[in-house]
C-alpha cells in the first residue's frame, strides 16, 4: 500500500507544472544572463553589483570559490579578465517559487596571473528573485574534456 501511495504521489507531482515556469520567465532570465555576460566581458563591476546577489557563491572551474566582494574585486583589479564567453546551451528550470536553475555549457576564455584559460565548461547556476528582480546567486562549473581527433 505504501509503495502504491508513493507511486501515485510521484505520478501526480510529476504532472504538475514547475513553479513559475513559463516562456516569459525563461526569456527574462536569458536576457538577464546575457546582460551578466556582457558586464563580465567589460569588467563592468557597477552593472554587476546590481545583478549579483549579495549572497553570491561563485565556484570557478579551478576550484576557487569567490564571494560577491572577491569576484567583483578580481574583475576590477584585472586579477581575472574574461576575453570570451559564448553560451552553447542554456536551460532554465524552476524548482520553487523565486528560484531558477540554469544549466548548460559555455565556451569561456579568461586570463589570470596563472595564465590563459580556454575551455568548454558545463555549469549549474542559480538565480533567485530578490525584491522583484532576478539576481545571480550561485555558479558551479567544471571543464569538459577536449575532444581528441579520431585516427
Amino acid at each position: 500500500m505504501k509503495s502504491l501511495l508513493s507511486l501515485l504521489a510521484i505520478t501526480l507531482l510529476g504532472s504538475l507544472p514547475a513553479f513559475g515556469q513559463s516562456p516569459d520567465a525563461s526569456k527574462a532570465l536569458a536576457a538577464a544572463d546575457d546582460a551578466r555576460i556582457a558586464a563580465i566581458l567589460k569588467a563592468d563591476t557597477a552593472a554587476l553589483t546590481g545583478m549579483l546577489s549579495d549572497d553570491l557563491h561563485y565556484a570557478h572551474s579551478s576550484g576557487a570559490v569567490d564571494s560577491k566582494a572577491v569576484f567583483l574585486s578580481n574583475l576590477q583589479s584585472g586579477g581575472i579578465r574574461y576575453t570570451g564567453y559564448q553560451p552553447q546551451e542554456r536551460k532554465f528550470t524552476f524548482p520553487a517559487p523565486g528560484i531558477a536553475l540554469m544549466t548548460g555549457r559555455a565556451h569561456i576564455q579568461a586570463e589570470t596571473a596563472k595564465g590563459k584559460m580556454d575551455s568548454i565548461l558545463s555549469y549549474l547556476a542559480v538565480w533567485r528573485e530578490e525584491n522583484g528582480q532576478w539576481r545571480f546567486l550561485a555558479w558551479q562549473s567544471c571543464r569538459l574534456p577536449t575532444e581528441t581527433p579520431k585516427p
